[in-house]
């Protein structure tokens, strides 16, 4: 039984270089998934090739968005006895097919889920996600906090998609695609398409401090 959920909280230095409006009514069920490895066998992007070079900020932001199947999701907490305390959740993410990288990551949530009414009061929230969640780190013998073992935080907002929109079906081809066992989710729990409105974008992945990558930049680099 896959049931291990990896939580990682990464500090970093920082160095130069539509608000949510959903129907939750007053349901508070939390459903946990458990799910076999089967289920996940063909989610994940296998590649033997390294990331970016350390001085290329914008290209390895969108090597590590393209490459992670999930990230840790800040919110602030509307729940007692922690309101108002950050609280950070997994989700599971995609920006694109495996051959299509759009730099926003896509999510599909249940209004019912934790996080989800944390957003509802505050849609403002950041995304980390990192190369430890692949093999290059241990394969270098990086420590997931060490800096070459590079992650990033994207800083936004949470914006609900219409599905019938052209961004909604992007995002449902894009996670449906890395995520095979989504369609499967129980379909009374009002799961939905959402994305992160990126506003700021923070990479470490070298000695020295976290690097502000420019939007512009990052959306024209390729992530290979």
């Amino acid at each position: 039984m896959f049931a291990v959920l990896l939580l990682l909280c990464l500090s970093a230095t920082v160095r130069d270089s539509s608000s949510l409006n959903l129907n939750f009514g007053a349901n508070n069920v939390i459903d946990i998934f458990a799910v076999s490895d089967n289920d996940i066998a063909n989610n994940t992007i296998v590649t033997d090739d390294d990331p970016p070079p350390h001085n290329q900020a914008a290209r390895m932001a969108r090597y590590i968005t393209h490459t992670s199947n999930w990230g840790a999701m800040a919110t602030v907490a509307v729940r007692e006895p922690i309101v108002g305390f950050p609280f950070a959740n997994i989700f599971s993410l995609s920006d694109g097919p495996v051959d299509r990288s759009s730099g926003t990551p896509y999510m599909y949530i249940s209004p019912w889920e934790v996080s989800a009414h944390d957003l509802r009061q505050n849609n403002q929230t950041s995304i980390t996600m990192s190369l430890a969640q692949g093999n290059y780190c241990s394969k270098m013998n990086y420590d997931p906090e060490d800096p070459r073992c590079a992650h990033i935080i994207l800083t936004g907002t949470f914006v609900k998609l219409t599905r019938e929109s052209e961004e909604g079906q992007f995002a449902k081809k894009s996670l449906f695609s890395r995520h095979p066992i989504m369609p499967e989710w129980p379909e009374d729990h009002g799961w939905f398409f959402a994305k992160l409105d990126i506003k700021n974008i923070l990479v470490l992945d070298f000695f020295g401090g976290a690097i502000t990558v420019p939007l512009e930049e990052y959306f024209n680099a390729e992530p290979k």
